[in-house]
Formats: C-alpha cells, structure tokens, sequence
C-alpha cells in the first residue's frame, strides 16, 4: 500500500516525497534543534532514506555536529530534514514542513533532559532521555 508524502519549503524552491508511513514520530527537545529552527521544540518523522527523494531544488546542508547534517533551503532557510551517521537507513523530516502536517501526531518526546522548563506540550506521550525510539 502506497503511503506517498510530499512536502517543501515555504519559498517553493525545495519539495520532497517520501513512500513510508507516518508512524515513527517526535517531538525533539534538544538544544541543537532549537538553535538551529529557532523554535522552542522541533517534530520530526523518520522515515527509510530509500524512500525519500528531493523533486524540486537542491538543499544546502550543515554539519551540526560530527555525526548530523541537516538540510535547508538556501533561499528561505526552513530546514526540512535531518540525516545522522548513527542511523544510516533512515532520515528525519520536519512535520511542519509535510503538505499535510495534521496527519502526523507525535508519539513521544525525545532529548526529554534538554526540555525547557516552562513548555507543556502533550504530556500524556512518553518521553526519554536521548534519542532511542
């Protein structure tokens, strides 16, 4: 059964899709993550990196630490997906970046340890130290 997903940036230079189900979804609390969207927590889908392809545009990347690189658009700067070395098969995409973000509810939280205090966001879903899913 097809679960084909598409999304992009908000200038339209960036669009990707993605064949696999929305069902490994996070709410990221680290500060990397922060620093680098600007938002206070960042959601992210992970998916086969074999299902992923970029349609339109090419991302630039950052290397935000010795194993992550993250992809932005060059233009706009909303940053679209993560890829890490510790998990080579997969890569993460933002949800708020998906055509569709309502269709993807988050089912944990992740780098619970780096939350910010005063955030309430959904705390009947599981959370953990780290990444581990």
């Amino acid at each position: 059964m097809e679960q084909i997903h598409t999304g992009g940036c908000h200038c339209g230079s960036l669009r990707y899709q993605f064949d696999a189900p929305l069902v490994d979804i996070a709410h990221c609390h680290c500060s990397i993550c922060r620093r680098t969207s600007g938002g206070t927590v960042m959601s992210w889908v992970t998916v086969p990196l074999a299902s992923f392809h970029w349609l339109a545009g090419s991302p630039a990347a950052y290397d935000s630490g010795p194993t992550c690189v993250r992809y932005f658009c060059g233009n706009c700067g909303a940053h679209l997906a993560l890829f890490t070395r510790n998990s080579p098969e997969e890569i993460d995409v933002t949800i708020a970046t998906l055509d569709h973000p309502e269709q993807a509810a988050a089912s944990r939280h992740i780098w619970i340890e780096n939350r910010l205090p005063w955030l309430r966001l959904d705390e009947h879903l599981p959370g953990r130290e780290g990444e581990a899913s």
